[in-house]
C-alpha cells in the first residue's frame, strides 16, 4: 500500500517516465542521441527505485533529481549545440556559441550534490562541517571528469555526427576544463545555499536517524 511519504516521488516519478517518452518518440536530435543524453539519468533513477525500500531519498533528493532529468532531456532532445534556449541567448547577448551545456555541466554540479551529501550523512560516521563538503566537492569533480572522458569515448565509438552532438564542444578548446569547473562551482554554490533545506528535508524520511552536526 502507497504511503504517504511514498505520493511525492511516485508523481515525480510518472511525470518523468511521460516527458520521456514523450521526447524520445522523435526527438530533433535524433534518438540515438537522446539515449546518450539522457541515458545516465535513467539510469540514475533506477538505481534509487532499486534502493528505494531499504534507503528512501529524501524528498528533496527526489525533487532535484527530476529538475536534474528535465534539463538533460531537453539537451538530448535538441542536442546541447542546438537548443532554441541556447540560440536564444546567443542572439540576444550575442555570444559565440550556444551556452545550454554549460548549464547542463552546472546542474551536474547543483543537483547530484544533494544525492552524495544523503548517502554520506546517512551511511558514513562523517557529519556536517568542512570535510564533508570537501568530499562532496571531490566526488562532483569525478563524476564531471568522467563526463569529460565518456564524451570522449562516444566521440571515437558511434557516428561522427551523432559523437561531435555529444561532445557539444562547438569548437572551444578549453569546453572541458570549463564544463569541470562549472560543476564544481555549481555544487559549493548549491551546497553554501541549500544545504539546511536539505537537512529538514533529510529529518522527515521515515525511520531514518538523520547525523547531528555542525553547519
Amino acid at each position: 500500500m502507497l504511503n504517504s511519504y511514498d505520493r511525492l516521488p511516485l508523481a515525480l516519478l510518472t511525470l518523468a517516465a511521460i516527458i520521456c517518452l514523450v521526447t524520445v518518440y522523435d526527438p530533433a536530435a535524433g534518438r540515438v542521441s537522446w539515449i546518450l543524453e539522457v541515458g545516465p539519468g535513467l539510469l540514475g533513477i533506477g538505481v534509487m527505485l532499486a534502493v528505494h525500500r531499504r534507503f528512501p531519498f529524501s524528498h528533496w533528493v527526489h525533487v532535484c533529481t527530476f529538475l536534474h532529468l528535465l534539463v538533460l532531456v531537453y539537451g538530448g532532445y535538441y542536442t546541447y549545440a542546438l537548443t532554441p534556449l541556447g540560440n536564444w541567448a546567443k542572439e540576444a547577448f550575442d555570444f559565440e556559441r550556444n551556452h545550454y551545456d554549460r548549464i547542463g555541466h552546472l546542474a551536474l554540479g547543483v543537483f547530484p550534490a544533494f544525492t552524495i551529501r544523503e548517502v554520506l550523512l546517512r551511511c558514513t560516521p562523517l557529519v556536517r562541517g568542512g570535510w564533508l563538503t570537501f568530499l562532496i566537492l571531490c566526488v562532483v569533480l569525478a563524476i564531471a571528469a568522467f563526463w569529460e572522458l565518456l564524451e570522449w569515448w562516444v566521440t571515437l565509438l558511434v557516428a561522427s555526427d551523432v559523437g561531435a552532438a555529444f561532445l557539444g564542444s562547438q569548437g572551444d578548446i578549453w569546453d572541458a576544463q570549463w564544463d569541470m569547473f562549472l560543476a564544481l562551482i555549481g555544487a559549493a554554490a548549491a551546497l553554501a545555499v541549500f544545504s539546511r533545506a536539505h537537512d529538514r528535508s533529510m529529518a522527515r524520511v521515515p525511520s531514518v536517524q538523520v547525523i547531528a552536526g555542525g553547519n
